[in-house]
């Protein structure tokens, strides 16, 4: 376990090239316009780590974690608004095999007005020709239909914990036990309570110092149990 506090595109730069097996992320989500052509994001202490910009985040980003990575292998969370930008980058430019995974929540907030409700959440999954997906029928299904996660997020102080059985399934798919999983927005520790679970190693880091000190906790707990 490596858990770092910082700046991912800075971090991410001590990093081995070709080091990582796999990386399972959920980075600010393009969510609307907020004039200008600019988008919002879920949480302004992510500024210094994405840079949001009319066609979704900074590529900077994929550039870096296309390099510590061994082949492409990655999962990322998304909003629909940067599906076009993924598919772009990793299929038509890497010529990468792809699918999209969905997150579907029975008990979504009943807010919707002029369009549909925000019930689904994203998973785009970019793969190198030749990178295997492992794992059982029981694991491989493409989407979820679940409620929404208040609890954790209440008890983890965090908007956007994903479910743990989620995460076991994305890391029990495309890793092995003993490879190195990596997640530059690691948020409040979800995916590296997931690696401990799943015997992966697993490196994590988190620009915001709250969020940072809740996932060492969480992982530290999990480690002491």
């Amino acid at each position: 376990m490596q858990l770092i506090n910082g700046d991912c595109l800075e971090k991410l730069g001590g990093v081995d090239t070709h080091s990582i097996d796999l990386v399972v992320t959920d980075p600010p989500y393009e969510i609307g316009t907020a004039g200008a052509g600019i988008y919002k994001q879920k949480d302004k202490s992510y500024i210094k780590s994405l840079t949001f910009m009319s066609n979704g985040f900074d590529k900077t980003v994929l550039d870096e974690l296309v390099r510590v990575m061994k082949k492409i292998n990655i999962y990322i969370f998304c909003s629909q608004k940067q599906i076009p930008l993924l598919i772009n980058y990793f299929v038509k430019q890497r010529k990468c095999n792809w699918n999209l995974l969905t997150w579907h929540k029975t008990n979504p907030v009943p807010a919707c007005g002029n369009k549909y409700l925000s019930d689904t959440e994203y998973i785009f999954f970019a793969r190198e020709k030749g990178v295997k997906i492992y794992g059982s029928y029981q694991t491989k299904r493409t989407y979820y239909l679940t409620p929404s996660n208040v609890k954790e997020k209440k008890l983890y102080n965090h908007p956007t914990v994903k479910p743990q059985n989620i995460l076991e399934n994305l890391i029990t798919n495309s890793s092995k036990t003993g490879d190195t999983v990596l997640d530059p927005f690691m948020g409040s520790g979800s995916t590296g309570v997931a690696c401990l679970s799943k015997h992966r190693d697993f490196i994590g880091v988190e620009i915001n110092e709250e969020y940072f000190k809740t996932a060492k906790e969480r992982i530290s707990n999990v480690l002491r149990a």
